[in-house]
């Protein structure tokens, strides 16, 4: 599977369909994460954690692929982050707020399966919307 193929995959069937057999498939057992919502996370377990984790608080959670850059083993894409808030998220009470907020990601493969992801996303744009 090509480096766009497995970051498409990565967002379109793990993210937005919370697909974790997906998940096991597409990531490196030693797979490293590493989000602005929280500490690094090692194997798909630990992601899938994080993902459960994001996807209680924001109902109808999407990523959307703004723009894939790769070069190599490694891709970089400009993402969308959109849900509806609705459970305690960045120690905001539920609000009921559809939310919208860009962030950038960094992947790096190994042996066709995502190794690494770093992902940046607009923190500052997210609170001002959970609160104001």
């Amino acid at each position: 599977m090509s480096p766009r193929a497995l970051v498409e995959a990565f967002y379109l069937e793990v993210w937005n369909q919370a697909d974790e057999d997906r998940a096991r498939e597409i990531l490196a057992e030693s797979f490293r994460f590493r989000g602005s919502l929280g500490a690094e996370r090692v194997g798909p377990d630990g992601f899938l954690a994080y993902m459960r984790d994001v996807h209680r608080a924001l109902g109808d959670y999407r990523c959307i692929i703004d723009g894939l850059v790769t070069d190599g083993d490694r891709t970089a894409a400009r993402m969308r982050f959109t849900g509806t808030h609705r459970a305690e998220f960045l120690g905001v009470a539920a609000t009921g707020r559809q939310v919208t907020w860009a962030g950038a990601a960094f992947f790096r493969f190994e042996r066709e399966r995502i190794a690494e992801l770093w992902v940046l996303g607009d923190l500052a744009e997210l609170r001002r919307q959970l609160t104001t």
